[in-house]
């Protein structure tokens, strides 16, 4: 009996030195630095990075074969913390959001047919492109909402995908999830949007969908900036161009450009330094600037859509903006 509890004691114990020392021969070195980029990584292994994890993405960086902007979820903040680690330049990563750029739920779109199988857009798809008559609407089924790991998509009850941008980490998975590519990473300090994806001529846009862009081309005309172009019947707005005025939107007959600062646009408010150059009155496209040369110059708070041209063209620095009070737009 206690020969064999020795025994088996003994072959324990050489198996568990044989572990220790073959841990040691063949431990492989890990890089330092791959450990400190880890802490500042989120940790969510969501692949919006295009590497299969936060780990890989580390060594990536580490390497120097991966930006260290290009974790989408970290922030400005990681982005610092790891160019500190590597000792370079933390540069910028301009902020992007997911959104929706379809507004053909079940009350606007029209449907070809019913479809009774796996409530998965992607399944959808592969029979006879999915049940809207519009090939390139929301199909609805939620196959996005359940490709977030972040918990920032519901379904409305319209039966299209709502995005919380709060929840938001611009990781991806729920553009690469949609088989109709519907979902776009956009700037999120732009807040006007074109919200359909259809390429179909008016006329067909018309019988199909009764919120889709027909290529009418008003809100291109109606923009002062050239901000917006027609691409194939479908209108685009430029985003670095894009001032955010909202002209265009009063315009789109469909009501299809989607305003998320209606009424929190700022109004340009002049100081009394103003020498009456009058440059701020020519570049308003709304001639909401009032002033005689060698004057001071007043803006027009309700005729004023805060797309801050003026305030970019003053030579000396006397317009700021502000939000809009009501009040004439002039500071001492």
């Amino acid at each position: 009996m206690w020969q064999a509890v020795l025994g088996l004691g003994g072959l324990g114990m050489a198996a568990s030195l044989s572990l220790v020392f073959a841990s040691k021969k063949f431990a492989v070195e890990v890089d330092p630095k791959v450990q400190a980029i880890l802490e500042f990584l989120p940790g969510a292994n969501c692949g919006g990075c295009g590497f299969p994890g936060c780990s890989a993405m580390a060594e990536a960086m580490a390497k120097g074969s991966a930006p260290i902007t290009g974790c989408p979820v970290g922030g400005s903040d990681a982005v610092k913390r790891i160019a500190e680690i590597l000792g370079v330049e933390a540069g910028t990563r301009d902020a992007v959001v997911a959104r929706v750029l379809c507004m053909g739920g079940c009350k606007s779109a029209v449907e070809k047919s019913r479809y009774h199988g796996i409530s998965d857009c992607r399944a959808a798809t592969m029979i006879s492109g999915g049940s809207k008559a519009c090939g390139y609407g929301c199909l609805g089924f939620g196959t996005c909402e359940r490709a977030c790991p972040f918990d920032a998509i519901t379904m409305s009850p319209d039966g299209l995908p709502v995005i919380n941008e709060d929840k938001c980490t611009s990781c991806g998975n729920c553009v690469a999830a949609c088989p109709k590519h519907i979902i776009k990473l956009l700037p999120v300090n732009k807040k006007v949007t074109v919200c359909c994806s259809s390429h179909d001529k008016g006329a067909v846009v018309k019988k199909k969908c009764s919120v889709g862009c027909i290529g009418c081309s008003l809100c291109q005309k109606a923009c002062p900036f050239d901000a917006i172009e027609m691409d194939r019947f479908l209108a685009r707005i430029i985003p670095e161009k894009c001032r955010q005025c909202g002209l265009c939107v009063g315009k789109c007959p469909t009501h299809v450009i989607e305003d998320q600062l209606k009424g929190l646009r700022p109004v340009a408010l002049i100081h009394e330094a103003c020498n009456g150059c009058a440059e701020c009155v020519k570049v308003c496209p709304v001639a909401a600037i009032q002033g005689q040369p060698g004057q001071l110059h007043v803006v027009d708070p309700a005729k004023c859509v805060g797309c801050r041209a003026c305030a970019d063209i003053c030579p000396i620095h006397v317009i700021e903006m502000q939000p809009k009070t009501g009040k004439t737009a002039v500071k001492v």
